[in-house]
């Protein structure tokens, strides 16, 4: 099968197409004919070798996929050799076909491309987990969003507007600020605006209650600042460092709580638990129209190394995705 493989760490350049065996299944996974692959942050750190793969994952990069069911073991799935579904994987998602666990499969939402539903399992799963099933966003709470543009953050904004709740978005262009805006958020635009001073000043004083939080380092500090009282911050990304130092009497005397997470290294019990509360809270909204993946451009699976380079720039809004 063309796969698309990490030569050796470095920059774009390194993603090489090559021809590989096909994946070979263990119990209770499946294969699946790939017609587009997501690309996302995480593929980007595998690549310069800051990211290895889990132990047993295919060392291709690749954390999410769509296309069709063509072979493997769907006992105790509503699944059956082909149908489309999209998948979140550990690995491997640059290539024809892909080898994951059944229970990490859903159905392609009704009204959806493939291409657009290559773009839901990696950015969703993370979102659900870390906003509703981590930090536990109540009605009638409200939540700022670091990285607003993002495949993330587009995701973070919708879902959380389709559900009734406030939403910032921090963003770093005039651009930008209209495109989340035009997602129901309040856009701040970092490199000209306080997002503290904005979040407090929409909130007459009281703060977030979530913050979803991809830039850690200096940032931590100033999300103290503009979190209201029993507040949770998630982090879920150290692009601005992984070190900080924190006011720990804001944190005690206000009830704060700060925590995070990763999902790729995450036991397959626990994708396959979200994966079923996607399907109950989040397909719904998918299907009604209510919520979107937000595809920026499609690449050809050979040209991953431009969709790298694309990505790197930070001129997208949304997803970007391989036509497989």
């Amino acid at each position: 099968m063309l796969a698309v493989e990490i030569t050796a760490p470095g920059g774009p350049e390194v993603l090489q197409p090559t021809q590989r065996p096909m994946p070979t299944l263990a119990a209770g996974q499946v294969l699946i004919q790939v017609a587009a692959a997501g690309v996302n942050r995480p593929d980007v750190f595998q690549r310069k070798g800051a990211y290895p793969a889990p132990a047993g994952a295919s060392d291709l990069p690749g954390l999410e996929v769509a296309g069709t069911l063509i072979a493997g073991d769907l006992r105790g799935t509503s699944l059956k050799i082909g149908d489309t579904v999209c998948a979140l994987l550990p690995g491997g998602g640059y290539a024809e076909f892909a080898a994951v666990d059944a229970s990490h499969c859903l159905p392609v939402p009704k009204g959806l491309s493939l291409t657009e539903a290559a773009g839901i399992p990696e950015t969703f799963f993370t979102v659900y987990s870390n906003v509703w099933m981590r930090a536990q966003l109540q009605a009638g709470e409200s939540l700022l969003v670091h990285g607003g543009a993002s495949g993330i953050g587009t995701t973070a904004i919708q879902l959380a507007v389709a559900k009734g709740h406030q939403v910032f978005a921090t963003v770093g262009s005039d651009e930008r600020v209209q495109a989340v805006e035009q997602l129901g958020a309040i856009g701040i635009n970092y490199k000209t605006q306080s997002f503290e001073e904005v979040v407090l000043a929409h909130t007459h004083g009281r703060g977030v209650d979530v913050i979803l939080d991809m830039v850690a380092g200096d940032y931590l500090n100033r999300d103290l600042a503009c979190l209201a009282d029993d507040g949770r911050i998630v982090v879920i990304a150290l692009l601005g460092g992984a070190k900080a130092q924190l006011d720990a009497g804001q944190i005690l005397r206000r009830r704060l709580t700060i925590t995070g997470s990763t999902l790729r290294p995450r036991e397959s019990a626990f994708k396959a638990q979200v994966a079923q509360a996607l399907y109950q809270e989040v397909w719904p909204l998918l299907e009604q129209g209510k919520v979107k993946p937000l595809i920026y451009q499609t690449f050809p699976l050979a040209e991953a190394a431009q969709a790298h380079a694309l990505m790197e720039r930070g001129d997208q809004i949304g997803k970007i995705i391989l036509a497989v």
